[in-house]
């Protein structure tokens, strides 16, 4: 194939290639959007910490509870000890309140309240088996089982109210009136699917940016003009790379189950954590954290993900301009042909991914101990995910490499 036709596919290619580009950061910046709305309506915030939530679970089970309660002869008379009991215990207290021991120095008054409260206690007493039935055959009536259920329902109504911070709920509402959703179920199956459908429109778009970019370094020679060609197909996936979410981390609890009165109370997915940022955002958060060593990762991530990729096109493309740079200059030189294989950013991407790959590990193994009799918790391994802009950085280093050999041999050719 020619020159020029070289030249008019190589075009056609970067054309490709950069839309599919300008596409895949427009889609992950949408995708973003829909996933932080994802994260935050199944926060456990919303869930496990939300008072009302216990109170949904467990008072229908009270109820359940409540309505089951079948007075027949065999639980009245293992029941009727227990009664008896309590009302004696009754009977104790408020004799202790209203008739305690006279002192000596009491007076007529004092002494006449004890004995008349003795002698109306004594008569009570021998008629605690008969009230005992009554209560029994009383809490069979519709209106008293409505009344023990009102009663333990505020209870536990209360107890949720003091054990639990009040959770303000208006973002979450938003969110779920903005997908026109009636509850947060069908709000998560909705906002799922639309993000799944990005996925895909992004994996496609980027897979293009990659094949297109990959196809042109294979089409295209060594020429000035051809070399200036492929620094283009740099740029646009490097940027893809930086403009771009790398890696989304999360921590979350995909079910959690527990027992209340011989009933399973479970709760859904729930998030601890969410956070999904380019590598230009991770540097402006490690800056404003505003801790020395903090701001040294920041200063290191920068150079070596963006001001050091960014001199080596800069470099590359004065010195096709001017191929004297290189005899002339050491740092041009340096930058041009050598800086790719001294450079971390490989090095820097490989991180990356292995750190997502421990983050899951370290997640599973610690929550796993949260584990006891009685609770069980599912948590999932696969959390975390790398996204289309860590494979457009990793296409980049890989361009990076293969077009400083390209320069090189066309420099050592033209010598």
């Amino acid at each position: 194939m020619n020159y020029r036709l070289r030249l008019a596919a190589g075009l056609l290619l970067l054309a490709a290639a950069g839309y599919s580009v300008w596409q895949t950061i427009d889609i992950l910046s949408s995708r973003r959007l829909r996933r932080t709305d994802l994260a935050e309506i199944s926060h456990v915030r919303y869930g496990i910490l939300n008072a009302d939530r216990w109170v949904e679970k467990i008072v229908p089970i009270i109820d359940a509870q409540i309505d089951a309660l079948d007075l027949t002869a065999a639980n009245r008379a293992s029941l009727r000890p227990m009664v008896v009991s309590a009302l004696n215990n009754l009977l104790a207290q408020v004799q202790q309140q209203l008739a305690p021991k006279a002192a000596p120095g009491d007076g007529f008054l004092a002494q006449a309240q004890t004995m008349m409260v003795n002698n109306m206690l004594a008569g009570l007493k021998p008629h605690v088996p008969q009230y005992a039935d009554m209560v029994l055959k009383e809490l069979t009536k519709p209106e008293n089982k409505q009344a023990v259920k009102d009663y333990l329902r505020g209870m536990v109504t209360d107890g949720a109210k003091t054990t639990f911070g009040a959770v303000d709920m208006g973002y979450y509402n938003t969110i779920l009136k903005q997908y026109g959703c009636v509850d947060v179920i069908a709000c998560q199956k909705e906002i799922g699917a639309r993000i799944a459908a990005l996925d895909s429109r992004a994996t496609f778009n980027s897979t293009v940016a990659l094949v297109a970019s990959a196809l042109a370094f294979l089409l295209l020679g060594a020429t000035g003009s051809e070399i200036a060609l492929q620094l283009l197909f740099c740029i646009a996936l490097l940027l893809g790379g930086l403009l771009t979410p790398m890696l989304e981390v999360e921590a979350k609890l995909s079910k959690v189950t527990l027992t209340f009165f011989a009933q399973p109370i479970s709760f859904g997915e729930q998030v601890l954590y969410y956070q999904s940022k380019s590598v230009l955002e991770v540097f402006r958060t490690l800056i404003t954290l505003g801790q020395p060593e903090m701001m040294l990762v920041a200063v290191l991530v920068l150079m070596f993900s963006v001001v050091f990729p960014a001199l080596k096109i800069i470099t590359t493309a004065l010195c096709l301009r001017y191929p004297s740079l290189i005899q002339k200059y050491r740092l041009a030189r340096f930058f041009a042909l050598e800086s790719a294989k001294w450079s971390m950013a490989d090095v820097m991407a490989l991180a990356i991914f292995m750190s997502f790959v421990a983050f899951n590990g370290i997640i599973s193994s610690a929550m796993n101990g949260l584990n006891h009799p009685g609770v069980e918790l599912v948590i999932p391994t696969d959390s975390s995910k790398t996204l289309p802009g860590y494979y457009l950085f990793v296409g980049f280093v890989l361009a990076s490499l293969w077009l400083s050999k390209k320069l090189e041999r066309s420099l050592s050719d033209a010598q």
